[in-house]
């Protein structure tokens, strides 16, 4: 099985979770791929250029788990961010060396993940928690502030729940200056997954690929341009990638998204 699986000028690893859960022990930075990651990298060159600087990137959409048959290059899983962080937790409770930072999602609900968290794992995993102001990451003396205070907490995992494309283009431009933090997460909506403010697709809409349709008809007001403007035209991508693989023989790449 190839380790790693090339559609629409992604590297999408082909790993189940339970082969990525041990290297992350190791640290590096993981995304998670979805349509609107696919309809971003097509037209924000700036994006691919963050994409290029993950370690992982695990399939986050049972709509590109479906692409992946039809062009004939199945993954083994899909690993959303949303599954990906409690799994994490969960593998990691008994390790009193991996300690987390949530940064992200609306004042007080990353404080009541938190609590949620430790309560479940039974030790003080989650050791800080902060929700930027909008626009920190165009504030300077904020985001060094932010770093200091992730630095201070012990830290040596940061979880981001802000959103795409901020989570990852803040993780691509601080990474560096981090010297405790190993492991950087980039994990969308999960902490109001986990505080309990926001809840989740059922299993089943999220296996049928329908889980945009059930977060469209919570929240048609937030979400309705991106499933509908920005990520319908996701359809003609797919076709025109299904056309391609017919036309070219499959080649597996072991390295980033292309130009």
């Amino acid at each position: 099985m190839p380790k790693t699986i090339s559609m629409f000028d992604i590297a999408i690893d082909n790993v189940s979770m339970a082969e990525l859960m041990p290297k992350l022990k190791f640290g590096g930075v993981v995304f998670t791929p979805n349509v609107d990651h696919v309809m971003r990298l097509r037209h924000d060159v700036g994006f691919r250029d963050v994409y290029r600087s993950a370690t992982y990137r695990t399939c986050d959409s049972q709509v590109l788990m479906y692409a992946s048959r039809l062009l004939g290059k199945p993954l083994v899983e899909r690993i959303s961010g949303s599954d990906l962080f409690p799994a994490f937790c969960e593998h990691y409770a008994a390790d009193e060396d991996v300690k987390v930072f949530l940064l992200g999602a609306m004042e007080g609900v990353a404080a009541i993940a938190q609590e949620r968290i430790n309560s479940k794992v039974g030790r003080e995993m989650v050791v800080g928690v902060y929700s930027p102001p909008f626009g920190f990451e165009h504030d300077e003396a904020e985001c060094d502030r932010i770093i200091e205070m992730i630095e201070a907490s012990g830290a040596n995992v940061l979880a981001l729940g802000l959103g795409t494309p901020k989570q990852e283009r803040w993780i691509y431009s601080h990474k560096d200056r981090f010297n405790q933090v190993k492991l950087f997460l980039a994990i969308g909506a999960t902490i109001d997954f986990e505080a309990g403010n926001v809840q989740r697709a059922p299993k089943w809409v999220s296996d049928t690929g329908l889980e945009w349709m059930y977060r469209l008809l919570r929240e048609p007001r937030r979400l309705w341009k991106r499933y509908i403007l920005h990520d319908l035209p996701f359809i003609w991508v797919l076709l025109e990638e299904f056309i391609k693989s017919k036309r070219q023989p499959t080649v597996e790449r072991a390295g980033s998204p292309s130009n």
